[in-house]
């Protein structure tokens, strides 16, 4: 017998979001008896203004989660944020409180700091974090977490940011993770990547790939063709996934 608490609604905050894993992955999950009454659907809202009107036109639901480009221009419509998500600046995850409050929470950092740990090395000293949205900041948390210098790569140099231009030889001497936190090379767009100079990578480096479709991105290939070791964010958003339920069921 499903216990009536857990009839409940969630979904995906983001634009353009038909492709989204988080559906595939809840639905799959809800189907399991366990879980029976959980339901879980896309929220594809053209600009984030929106959300007050989504919000009042489903009171029902008990999470969600965001995704791109709104994991930043969510929070001011929120009533509360987590400690983390507050010193990380973006929400990837919603709970509707019991009193009916909104609160932010951020476990992107979680899933990616937990797949990119078991593939350091001692030698992998430093990371360059290619884009600076939302995604990247938990990213960079999580190296701040697991004490790993970063920098930050945009097509514009800035205070504390390089441009594509920059990135040389030594730059890749000097740092031996490169992770794509932008959605260049994501499907459709499946031939496109980030702009490199990929005769330099080695197998001292990691090529860490925040996209999953396609499981192996132009980046990715690449990166092993030069015998890097590649992972794609296939797990993070797993174990993100994972941490979200857990939020919305404490």
């Amino acid at each position: 017998m499903v216990d009536i608490l857990l009839r409940r609604r969630f979904g995906l905050l983001g634009r353009n979001i038909s492709y989204s894993f988080s559906k595939g992955y809840f639905t799959e999950k809800f189907n399991n008896e366990v879980f029976a009454g959980n339901s879980y659907e896309n929220f594809d809202i053209s600009e984030i203004n929106y959300f007050t009107e989504l919000i009042k036109n489903n009171p029902d639901l008990k999470g969600l989660n965001v995704t791109i480009p709104y994991k930043e221009q969510v929070i001011p419509f929120l009533d509360k944020l987590s400690k983390k998500a507050a010193l990380i600046g973006a929400v990837n995850t919603i709970k509707f409180t019991k009193s009916g409050k909104l609160k932010g929470y951020n476990t992107d950092y979680y899933g990616f700091k937990k797949s990119l740990k078991p593939l350091l090395e001692p030698h992998h000293k430093k990371a360059l974090i290619l884009g600076t949205g939302g995604a990247s900041k938990g990213v960079a948390f999580a190296l701040d977490e697991l004490d790993i210098p970063y920098t930050f790569v945009s097509r514009e140099a800035k205070e504390n940011i390089i441009d594509y231009d920059l990135i040389n030889a030594t730059t890749f001497d000097n740092f031996q993770i490169i992770i794509n936190c932008t959605p260049v090379g994501t499907s459709p767009n499946i031939e496109a990547c980030p702009n490199l100079p990929y005769e330099f990578f080695t197998e001292k480096h990691i090529a860490y790939d925040l996209i999953y479709n396609p499981a192996e991105t132009t980046f990715l290939r690449k990166a092993k063709e030069m015998g890097a070791v590649i992972k794609n964010g296939h797990d993070m958003l797993i174990f993100q996934a994972e941490k979200a339920w857990k939020i919305w069921n404490k």
